[in-house]
């Protein structure tokens, strides 16, 4: 096998292979014998085909499989045999593949690009940190009332976050216009589900009236045909009701698992639930930071091949959070969307990846054990869980990669100039928009 290496852009390479003709010749002539065993031919007995007969019938066949199959194993074997290392996968085309002369084929593909780890030492980053307060704990306590609220019909007019039921028909210039008309559908005043006005309109009414309220659609409405146009939309209030929220009783704390206790032992165990999301979230945003800084401190080529690969998963991953990309056209989704964080994506996971290479490191068992632990401790039989995690090699693959990158990350931390920044516990666990995935 001849192999030569062409550097035409960047990390492209195109790469020229030739295979001796005697090793295809061999190798055709190694399968159409294996086929003339078993080739069912009108004429002859089944194994009893000559082979002249089966060259002639599935000879050429035969030869394209065998120089693609030959293609791809001399593909790698030539990677192997130069020390490269592609990046996805290589566009592959055959120049020569006459029978009696050497198979000569081409391979374009990028190779994933040198990297000089940058000074750790001068990066600098801020982790934000907490007390958690009995105020704190007060007011998660009624985020978790809010989440156990009921419904109660009252007769009373309709007053800011009641939940009403009504029926409404719109009109533009008197004719009912597409998607302005309901029934029997619950809102929620003051959630700004409607249009302005709408719902200030039905504060104060009671159920049983029906009224017309005029309003003007934004000029900046998603429909064209209403954007900016005066409508009425014709109402009629079947209900009205107030939410209930849970007492703070026996009932409520048995409902969070604590059957046995007091407001103490409630407040005890929110409080626990509340440290470790603080922790995970002051953890979250210092590893968005530090990813950040990595990234800045260096300049490297980035593979084309990785990028789409990327920008391709961030693209699913946001047809899922608008409804699981059905009837979704792609096209609203171009690659320029995502094409810049898939880039900073593509060189973080590099230069991570270069310090794993460097320092050597495994995924720590004893982490992976107790990250395993901690993911069944919210079941209620943990040693279950665990059990099916240890009997499921790609389960627990999963878990390794993520303490692997934690060990990476811990690495350059313990490296870094880390600034302690004490602010409050909803500023900690308060989602970063901007912040970089890791």
């Amino acid at each position: 096998m001849q192999v030569s290496i062409e550097t035409t852009e960047g990390l492209e390479r195109k790469m020229t292979v030739a295979v001796p003709s005697e090793l295809v010749d061999t190798a055709v002539n190694e399968r159409l014998q294996e086929a003339a065993k078993t080739v069912n031919l009108k004429g002859f007995r089944k194994g009893k085909v000559p082979l002249k007969v089966v060259r002639t019938r599935f000879g050429k066949g035969v030869r394209q499989e065998v120089v693609g199959e030959l293609m791809n194993q001399n593909y790698y074997a030539a990677i192997n045999q130069e020390s490269l290392r592609p990046a996805g996968q290589p566009k592959i085309e055959a120049t020569s593949i006459e029978e009696g002369e050497d198979l000569e084929f081409t391979a374009i593909f990028e190779v994933y690009p040198e990297i000089e780890l940058p000074d750790f030492t001068k990066l600098s980053a801020e982790r934000v940190t907490a007390k958690i307060n009995e105020s704190d704990i007060d007011n998660m306590i009624e985020t978790l009332r809010e989440q156990r609220l009921t419904w109660e019909t009252v007769e009373r007019p309709a007053a800011d976050e009641d939940r009403v039921n009504i029926d409404f028909v719109g009109r533009l210039d008197g004719e009912e216009f597409e998607g302005g008309k309901a029934e029997g559908t619950d809102l929620l005043l003051g959630s700004g589900q409607m249009i302005a006005g709408f719902e200030a309109g039905i504060d104060g009414k009671s159920a049983g009236e029906k009224f017309t309220l005029p309003l003007t659609f934004p000029e900046k409405y998603h429909s064209t045909e209403l954007a900016g146009k005066a409508v009425e939309f014709d109402i009629s209030l079947n209900r009205v009701s107030e939410k209930v929220l849970p007492e703070i009783n026996e009932s409520f704390y048995e409902s969070f698992g604590i059957e046995e206790g007091d407001n103490d032992a409630f407040r005890a165990e929110v409080m626990n639930n509340m440290d470790r999301e603080l922790r995970a979230a002051s953890r979250s945003k210092l590893k968005s930071k530090v990813a950040d800084a990595v990234v800045s401190l260096v300049d490297i080529d980035v593979p084309e091949s990785l990028v789409t690969a990327e920008i391709q998963g961030l693209r699913e991953q946001a047809l899922q959070q608008m409804g699981g990309g059905q009837n979704i056209d792609t096209s609203m989704l171009p690659d320029d969307l995502f094409k810049e964080k898939a880039s900073r994506r593509v060189v973080l996971g590099l230069v991570l990846g270069e310090v794993i290479k460097a320092q050597e490191l495994k995924a720590d068992p004893e982490k992976v054990r107790e990250a395993v632990e901690e993911l069944a401790s919210t079941y209620e039989v943990p040693e279950e869980v665990v059990n099916w995690y240890y009997n499921n090699k790609e389960e627990l693959a999963g878990i390794e990669s993520t303490v692997m990158e934690n060990q990476v990350f811990d690495y350059i931390i313990d490296q870094a100039q880390v600034v302690d920044k004490v602010v409050s516990y909803a500023d900690v666990i308060r989602p970063d928009p901007a912040a970089t995935e890791a």
